[in-house]
């Protein structure tokens, strides 16, 4: 009588073990195995991290196992049970792998197919292209907001937002796609160990009480080892370090070339010469390449969070000048803290008063916070990447190569998002508590942005090129495109070598109809067909389809890394990155003292609610998994493990370069090194 041993792995996370039944079926080309319960006497299977292996009898060999059917049925209450993988030994000693990498919640069943990936092309025969239509069917009515018309498989959190899941708490998400541990996310519950570590419970509700002078904050600012923040604090007021973060701090994405001063920005040579280097005209500066820009007009017309009818909030859009001098460094010349000029917006500069200079540098960091929080952070990575990954569950079986490609860099982002709408950005989240466009003017600027944003803003060299900082030799210290140029190359590399493997042609991209489909769904349903936003309907050729999938593992790994977990280095210091402004911007110079200042910074209480959401947000995920670390292997293909050992070389040496490059730096420069980049945006 033939027998087949089946070894099943059950996951390690907390959990993942079960003590319900479990049966197993094997589907070969010839005939399928009795129903067959997997207990061991005496012992007790399926523990968590356990590896057990069983043997099962048939009457006639089954032919090739294409299938496996793992059920799981109540014992005694219901068990959530984690499987990793399963591998079936053949009589004749052949080993087949099917990695599941799912949780058996209730009294459910997977069917699961050998680990090879398959585009749709590939299937021949009705037994496998039947599993993998029903197992699409699934999905679409797992992935769904309600059963009508297909467009309501998504939802709209907020109008003008790109789509998202639908589930309005963590625990209604499908299984798969929760946290391994709730707890560990909870934003209440990590906000609260973040105020304890930071020691400033006693200033969390001292709400209207400002600080005393610049020296005050110090009693919430915590110096940590190995981090820039100490730093930022000693030297905030400096011209250098102002000009500096807009390379290479949280934000980096709003400093461009200026090629031609807009008529709603009135800056003379007269009002700049005395910081200008080269004698030179400044007209003569912007045609040499040495004047950038950094402009806020989005924030024009968003409403300040009005939310505590006791504390007016206020706003700016505020347009920057910045210089780059002899000695390469980025300097602020000319500051207006509104888009239109007048009497009453005044253009402040460097040889203006101690504090009317300095009060203008502080309006526009706050500016960039408002900017990095909702707009760089929250839109172009967070809600951008669970658009790409609901499409990726809906159109995408698990057998397909790109899912495969894709799964461990979407791992837990719908989780993530989905606990921030419940608890961060949500009405009277703790967004509202401290951020100047909380109470609903973060939506507004979601809404703004997201009707022009376009798929080519996201594929990283275009848009370094488009705002004129790809020269290398002009900006010699712009390390977050340098070091996002190299990991991009590298993470390009690795797709291409992926997507070369199973795609042979043009062609047979062009008749795979589950990408197709996957590709219009991002467009057509996430990005619901905004007319500004270019995102393509299709994918013709492998070119296009590589440098499509790069954006996506780009976005959700790399260019999250850089805008997310340097916060505490940047933020911690209030001054430096105010969250909110509790005075209007002046309309006047002259009027600014150490006072207004500190009246208008944020108060005692909203200092301490922005520390505890910086550091909070910049701690990474136990058990992280970085770029290039795939230990759940979806993939069984020799050719694939290699382009992946490929690539973890790539990453290693780029992690080298910057190293080297950053010792001995004061402001080292590593939210791009590959080993400080998780491969989702879990965070």
């Amino acid at each position: 009588m033939p027998s087949y041993t089946v070894t099943i792995a059950t996951g390690n996370q907390w959990f993942a073990g079960t003590d319900d039944y479990i049966y197993i079926t094997l589907v070969g080309t010839e005939q399928c195995s009795e129903r067959t319960l997997l207990d061991k006497p005496l012992y007790n299977d399926f523990e968590r991290g356990a590896v057990d292996s069983y043997s099962v009898r048939v009457e006639e060999n089954l032919g090739d196992i294409v299938l496996v059917k793992i059920e799981k049925r109540k014992y005694w209450m219901q068990d959530d049970w984690y499987c990793r993988y399963i591998t079936v030994k053949t009589p004749s000693g052949d080993y087949v792998e099917f990695p599941c990498f799912r949780w058996l919640v209730d009294d459910k069943e997977v069917v699961l197919r050998d680990g090879r990936a398959h585009i749709p092309q590939d299937d021949k025969t009705g037994l496998v292209k039947q599993h993998r239509q029903k197992e699409l069917e699934t999905r679409k009515k797992t992935y769904r907001l309600n059963n009508s018309a297909a467009l309501s498989r998504w939802k709209e959190w907020q109008p003008g937002f790109p789509m998202s899941i639908d589930a309005n708490r963590h625990k209604d998400l499908p299984r798969d796609i929760q946290f391994d541990s709730e707890k560990g996310v909870d934003f209440i519950l990590n906000y609260s160990k973040a105020i304890e570590n930071l020691f400033v419970n006693q200033f969390m509700h001292m709400f209207q009480s400002s600080w005393n002078d610049f020296a005050d904050f110090e009693r919430i600012f915590v110096r940590i080892k190995n981090t820039i923040s100490e730093y930022v604090m000693q030297h905030w007021k400096e011209d250098f370090m102002f000009g500096y973060q807009f390379l290479n701090g949280c934000n980096p994405v709003m400093i461009q070339k200026c090629t031609k001063l807009p008529d709603k920005f009135p800056v003379t040579h007269e009002m700049v010469s005395v910081s200008l280097e080269r004698e030179l005209t400044l007209e003569q500066e912007i045609e040499a390449g040495n004047v950038y820009i950094v402009d806020y007009k989005v924030l024009e017309g968003i409403s300040p969070n009005c939310t505590d009818p006791c504390t007016l909030q206020y706003l700016a859009a505020p347009i920057c000048l910045l210089y780059n001098n002899t000695h390469n460094k980025i300097l602020p010349i000319a500051i207006q803290l509104g888009q239109t000029p007048g009497e009453d917006s005044p253009i402040f500069l460097p040889t203006d008063g101690e504090y009317d200079w300095l009060l203008a540098k502080i309006w526009v960091r706050s500016a960039d916070f408002q900017h990095h929080q909702t707009i760089t952070h929250l839109l172009r990575t967070h809600l951008i990447t669970e658009m790409f990954a609901v499409a990726m569950y809906r159109q995408l079986p698990a057998v397909h190569p790109v899912y495969k490609l894709l799964i461990p860099h979407v791992r837990f982002t719908i989780a993530i998002n989905t606990k921030a709408r419940e608890q961060l950005i949500c009405e009277c989240g703790i967004f509202d508590k401290a951020n100047a466009t909380g109470g609903g003017g973060h939506i507004q600027l979601v809404q703004k942005c997201t009707k022009s944003l376009t798929f080519r803003s996201l594929c990283f060299p275009d848009m370094i090129k488009i705002r004129g900082m790809d020269s290398k030799e002009d900006l010699p210290t712009y390390f977050y495109r340098d070091d996002g140029y190299q990991v991009w190359e590298a993470t390009k590399s690795f797709v291409s070598d992926v997507v070369c493997i199973y795609y042979t042609s043009d062609e047979t991209v062009q008749g795979d109809e589950e990408i197709q489909a996957f590709v219009k769904d991002v467009c057509s349903f996430g990005m619901q067909d905004f007319d500004q936003c270019e995102f393509p309907k299709s994918v013709k050729t492998r070119e296009e389809l590589i440098e499509y999938l790069t954006v996506i593992v780009f976005t959700a790994s790399s260019q999250h890394a850089a805008v997310n977990f340097g916060q505490y280095d940047w933020c911690s210091w209030i001054p430096n990155a105010p969250s909110t402004m509790r005075k209007p911007p002046p309309k006047q110079k002259g009027l600014a003292d150490v006072n207004l200042i500190m009246e208008s910074l944020p108060d005692c209480g909203r200092s301490s609610w922005h520390l505890g959401a910086v550091w909070a947000l910049s701690q990474y995920q136990e058990n992280e998994l970085y770029l290039g670390m795939y230990p759940d292997e979806h993939f069984i293909e020799k050719p694939v493990k290699e382009a992946m050992g490929k690539f973890r070389k790539q990453l290693a040496e780029i992690t080298s370069s910057i190293k080297k490059r950053n010792e001995g730096k004061k402001l080292p420069y590593y939210n791009m090194s590959p080993n400080k980049i998780p491969n989702s945006v879990a965070v």
